[in-house]
């Protein structure tokens, strides 16, 4: 199965949505299919080798939209552009919409006001034809410019998909129609028919629907602005050099192993490795970190940084969609484009929507008319019904507050990967911890040494050459430790890495072991002698390494790795907020209660290896807890993958990281709380969203058939309840944009 994100052309509101997905979804070699209204993206998952995109695409043209293959690293750079064109666009149909519809409107209603002297004798009431003609001559530059409502309306309509803008177009059709049958009327010499005319009826309802889209769309446009952000933090052309020439030419341009040149003040434009200078670099960006990182030849730079103070030559090594940057952009326009479980009520419901209001406007018509009401009443109610139905804000209420609470959380440096992990956030009761990287700084430093039979030299010798194959963050301290003290390495061979329990390696004809005592016992070694001193440095909340060299115990080193300056906070605000937390760790029970204490954790789960974590996890969530997992990505993804939401630490730039829901580009537990509380203030603005769709709707329709009339109340005008849907839709959107001022 391959997953991809398609940009999708032509919908115009839930019910296209709806019925994109299930044209896609009959197609036997799709998997799954997921289409956002307020992206205007799909997602689908599909056997490569049974379909093809050319063939999704032609399921989705068969039923009169377009969808291409979404190539985000170009799109967004595109979409903005396209965004603003469309804009415009719109905004210059509105302008000859709203004028011409001002001025039929007080053709219209003008003379039945204040009389017929407020129009040109030759063209008012008294000459019916001049009257009824002016009504036309102003109502069709309105459906010229909002034609689009009719040729998407009616061919939806006659492909059994009516959407929205069937309602529109069947609504002020029958308005027009209705006018030039009154028309005729005239020509055939009824001037009583000029009391029949609904042209003002029909071009209003255009108007006012075209400038609630307008509305909408600009409000749209602001649920986006994290992505916008973060394109910006692209330049858009580079200083390349070449032999000795510096020229500039456009990033898209650049390829691995070029070298650019990055000035003072600049962004570095793409991931490099320094080669020349030394600079200091304002990585806040990813970090959230505001003191910035001095980089030296050989130091990696990531894209969007900022060079503070020299002059830079940098080899580059990720371009395109591989870039940390573009990696970034992919995950919040995924996140964007996906849905929340919580969605499914409103997609389902939009399915039957429009028939259902299609059939509410005919049964209505009917009644009245079967009750004796005058025509005029019974176009009212036909009318009003299509138009005050609003499919849109079911369809917008759940992804516009996606879109903006992600990219709320993006700019914060909270990535969600999608709207089930936002949702499912908000659900978690217990959060378990990893201790290094995690708590800890994952920086350890070597605090102590102990040797036993030997000197502090020999020890530290042993120790670092055998460690100098391992990635482990306990035996690059070791290592460190010794280069400071300018100590020569041991050529080692057999290097073997024990998860869980430490290493093993042969030097000078000798197995040197380094980890816990159980490991070093298993060998036959006697950790007897050092037993006490290894209880006393777990207490402080070191981490005892015993260390042998032929079954005979060389001695201990110590390593203390500090714990991160706002995990005690962290963990306080999760138990302030009812949420139990957890550590698991690798490290003994005595240390791992010494670093539970100085940040408060609730329960202490240690000497875990690596693979036993996820046990952890799932016997947490038979217990019926909602868990949450926060680890390093590397170590810790099974548990992550285990968990309801996995969180991982990306510490700056490894954020490829496919076993976690959320990645945190601040290496700052505050931000778990942080993305909890996200979710929490997402779901009920998404609650909001829908209580406010389906009630304006289960009101508004009613009221629009008339009802309010059978206890002595006013029927609806049509022209009230165009543009009623049009701010329903606007509320929701506005509701949404709420979530760019959320404090988390």
């Amino acid at each position: 199965m391959i997953t991809h994100t398609m940009n999708v052309s032509g919908m115009s509101c839930a019910v296209c949505a709806r019925s994109i997905e299930t044209a896609v979804g009959k197609l036997a070699f799709v998997d799954f299919v997921s289409v956002n209204l307020a992206a205007n993206s799909m997602t689908v998952r599909f056997d490569e080798t049974q379909g093809t995109i050319d063939e999704i695409s032609s399921a989705v043209s068969k039923i009169g939209f377009s969808a291409e293959l979404s190539n985000f690293a170009r799109d967004a750079k595109q979409n903005a552009k396209k965004s603003a064109r469309e804009l415009k666009e719109n905004r210059n149909r509105l302008a000859v919409a709203l004028t011409f519809g001002a001025l039929l409107f007080y053709c219209a209603m003008a003379p039945m006001l204040f009389g017929e002297s407020t129009l040109p004798h030759f063209v008012s009431p008294a000459f019916p034809l001049r009257y009824a003609l002016l009504q036309l001559i102003l109502l069709i530059p309105i459906v010229t410019v909002g034609r689009k409502f009719y040729t998407n309306g009616f061919s939806a309509l006659f492909r059994r998909n009516p959407n929205m803008d069937s309602l529109v177009a069947i609504g002020t059709s029958a308005a027009i129609l209705s006018s030039l049958i009154g028309l005729v009327k005239i020509i055939l010499g009824d001037a009583h028919a000029v009391h029949n005319l609904y042209f003002e009826s029909g071009g209003m309802i255009l108007a006012l629907i075209m400038l609630g889209k307008h509305l909408e769309l600009r409000a749209k446009q602001k649920t986006n602005t994290a992505v916008q952000k973060l394109m910006q933090l692209a330049p858009e052309t580079v200083h390349l050099l070449v032999d000795g020439t510096e020229t500039e030419v456009p990033i898209e341009n650049v390829r691995v192993g070029d070298f650019l040149i990055v000035r003072p003040g600049e962004r570095i434009p793409i991931d490099g490795i320094l080669t020349d200078g030394t600079a200091a670099i304002d990585e806040s960006m990813l970090t959230g970190e505001s003191l910035p990182v001095d980089k030296e030849p050989g130091d990696s730079v990531t894209g969007g940084c900022i060079n503070l103070n020299s002059i830079i030559t940098v080899r580059v090594i990720r371009v395109g969609a591989d870039t940390t940057l573009s990696q970034i952009i992919h995950l919040v326009t995924e996140a964007q484009g996906s849905k929340a479980p919580i969605s499914k009520l409103a997609d389902v419901v939009s399915g039957y929507f429009v028939p259902a209001v299609m059939l509410i406007a005919t049964l209505s018509a009917i009644i009245w008319a079967i009750v004796g009401k005058p025509a005029s009443f019974v176009l009212t109610t036909f009318i009003s019904v299509l138009v005050i139905s609003c499919p849109c804000a079911l369809g917008l209420a759940t992804p516009v507050a996606i879109m903006t609470g992600t990219g709320k959380g993006a700019s914060d440096g909270i990535l969600f990967k999608n709207g089930e992990a936002l949702e499912c956030a908000h659900h978690v009761t217990h959060v378990v911890f990893d201790k290094t990287g995690t708590i800890t700084l994952g920086k350890p430093r070597v605090t102590d040494v102990f040797p036993v039979g030997c000197d502090v030299e020999t020890l530290l010798q042993f120790s670092a050459s055998a460690e100098y194959g391992s990635e482990h963050p306990l035996g690059k301290a070791i290592c460190e430790y010794a280069k400071e003290q300018n100590l020569t390495l041991l050529p080692i061979s057999d290097f073997r890495a024990h998860s869980g329990f430490g290493i093993s390696a042969v030097c000078q004809n000798a197995e040197i072991r380094i980890g816990n005592a159980e490991f070093l016992m298993q060998a036959g070694v006697d950790c007897s002698a050092c037993e006490t001193t290894a209880k006393e440095l777990a207490s402080n909340g070191k981490t005892p390494m015993f260390v042998s060299k032929s079954n005979c115990l060389l001695g201990i080193i110590a390593v203390s790795d500090p714990v991160k300056p706002t995990s005690a906070h962290a963990i306080e605000t999760l138990h302030a907020m009812g949420i139990q937390t957890v550590m698991l760790t690798g490290d003994n029970e005595i240390t791992a209660q010494a670093v539970a204490k100085q940040v408060g954790v609730s329960r202490v789960v240690a000497g875990v290896r690596p693979e036993h974590k996820a046990d952890e996890i799932r016997r947490l969530k038979e217990l019926g807890a909602t868990v949450a997992m926060v680890g390093d990505g590397i170590n810790d993804a099974p548990a992550l993958a285990v968990a309801d939401v996995g969180i991982a630490i990306a510490a700056g730039t490894d954020i490829a990281m496919e076993s976690a829901d959320v990645v945190l580009m601040h290496n700052d537990l505050e931000d778990v709380p942080r993305a909890i509380r996200l979710s929490h203030k997402v779901i009920r603005n998404i609650k909001q969203n829908l209580f406010w769709a389906f009630g304006y709707n289960t009101l508004g329709i009613p009221i629009a058939a008339g009802v309010l009339t059978l206890f002595g109340g006013p029927l609806l005008s049509p022209m009230i309840g165009a543009f009623a849907m049009s701010l329903s839709s606007i509320s929701v959107v506005t509701n949404a944009l709420r979530l760019n001022f959320v404090k988390l």
